[in-house]
């Protein structure tokens, strides 16, 4: 347990390269508000529904990771959330961190690390998402289309059962996001980051320029003048964030808001310049004052494209977004365009079937639409929609941290279904 400790706590330096140097508690330079002393007495409670909590001590969940996915097939290997405390409980939010290395039946290796750390006193939140994939995942078009599909214009037309699989990509894939947000006022936050992604030996299965058949990547890398064999993003992000969520891993009250613009420089390494402006919110609202856990969530967000044009795979699309958590139901990647919006609501609830731990087992039911735009085949935002609904199992594996491992199944607007495992909620 020490190596895992002194392994996971290595990880987080690579999020926290300024958490060593400590700054004075802002609050402590701050008059105690109504705001801060309801936070405060919320932070309390918290700890004193679990009395075991330990500064420093690591909260380390290992589990298989086995489960089914659309765009992988099965998927098998490790996976792993690691929870821990840097300062007082009362004061210091939790850090979380969650790690996975899978492969899956259809040949792909990805390896993630993705986690926020909050310093001693809530100073600073320090936010990374590294990956890498050797993989492959099919495309679909741009825009949420009326019939399901949007073709780029020129674009071959391929047969229904083709176009529903859609055009198979292969691709290595290398992501390496960091930010530094500063403390201002209580929960909120000031900052910004550095973003770098790159996808590289892409082969784009059906498309065949002898014979005329075009894919859509091809013909937007081609249109707007990226090689489509590879390209890069590389851009620096302003950021503001308010967090009240009383626990990352699992949240039962408090509120999330992020605006973020990320301009993406030539300069920096980007095929082009271009930037996007990402917009959230998320939402916990308790129904039962003697059962804390039973809570609906919301969550929504908007990613726009506000000046230039982003490379093809680096569109905002489903299962894109940090955490890789959008779109239930669907292929990662399933939509995708210039610009998305999307929403997803889910009620969290207890399953008491066991009456000495009566919060081991918990249930969810969920449902979430998209929309999304292709400029150039002329479909606009909140044109068209696209929705899934499903159903989840929860099972408490870490209740210092209410780290649940979660079971989920969920159908897509055709009736397809599909499996989801994953460590801590959804969002």
């Amino acid at each position: 347990m020490k190596k895992i400790r002194l392994s996971f706590l290595a990880a987080l330096l690579g999020f926290a390269v300024m958490a060593g140097a400590q700054s004075p508690p802002i609050q402590d330079m701050q008059e105690v508000t109504p705001e801060i002393a309801e936070e405060r007495a919320e932070q309390e409670k918290a700890k004193a529904e679990v009395p075991d909590i330990k500064v420093g001590k690591l909260y380390f969940t290992p589990i298989p990771a086995l489960a089914a996915n659309p765009a992988f097939g099965f998927v098998y290997g490790m996976a792993a959330s690691g929870s821990i405390f840097l300062g007082d409980p009362t004061t210091t939010k939790m850090s979380n961190a969650l790690m996975t290395a899978t492969y899956t039946t259809k040949n792909q290796l990805m390896l993630v690390m993705r986690g926020n750390v909050y310093t001693n006193q809530n100073n600073w939140l320090l936010q990374g998402d590294y990956r890498f994939f050797d993989s492959s995942q099919p495309t679909f078009g741009l825009g949420t289309g009326a019939d399901g599909n949007t073709l780029m214009p020129g674009v071959s037309p391929f047969g229904d059962d083709e176009l529903y699989e859609g055009e198979g990509m292969e691709f290595n894939f290398y992501r390496a996001h960091q930010t530094a947000l500063r403390q201002v006022k209580p929960s909120f936050y000031l900052g910004g980051g550095i973003h770098y992604d790159r996808f590289s030996n892409i082969d784009d299965n059906l498309l065949d320029i002898e014979n005329g058949v075009y894919t859509n990547h091809y013909v937007y890398s081609m249109k707007h003048g990226f090689d489509p064999t590879g390209y890069s993003l590389v851009g620096a992000s302003a950021t503001a964030l308010y967090d009240t969520r009383d626990n990352m891993a699992n949240p039962y009250t408090g509120r999330f808001a992020n605006i973020s613009y990320k301009y993406n420089a030539d300069f920096l390494g980007s095929d082009q310049s271009s930037s996007t402006l990402w917009m959230e919110y998320r939402d916990y609202f308790s129904v039962n004052k003697e059962v804390p856990r039973n809570v609906i969530a919301f969550w929504t967000y908007a990613n726009v494209t506000t000046h230039g044009n982003l490379p093809y795979m680096l569109m905002p699309a489903t299962a894109w977004d940090q955490m890789g958590r959008s779109g239930r139901g669907y292929a990662q990647g399933r939509w995708r365009g210039d610009d998305m919006f999307y929403a997803e609501l889910e009620y969290r609830f207890r399953l008491p079937l066991l009456a000495k731990n009566p919060d081991f087992l918990g249930g969810v039911v969920f449902a979430n639409t998209t929309s999304a735009s292709a400029r150039d085949a002329d479909v606009k935002l909140f044109d068209n929609w696209a929705h899934a609904f499903g159903v989840g199992l929860r099972i408490q594996i870490q209740k210092a941290t209410r780290t649940n491992l979660g079971i989920d199944y969920a159908w897509d607007h055709n009736g397809n279904g599909a499996l989801y495992l994953n460590l801590t909620e959804y969002f």
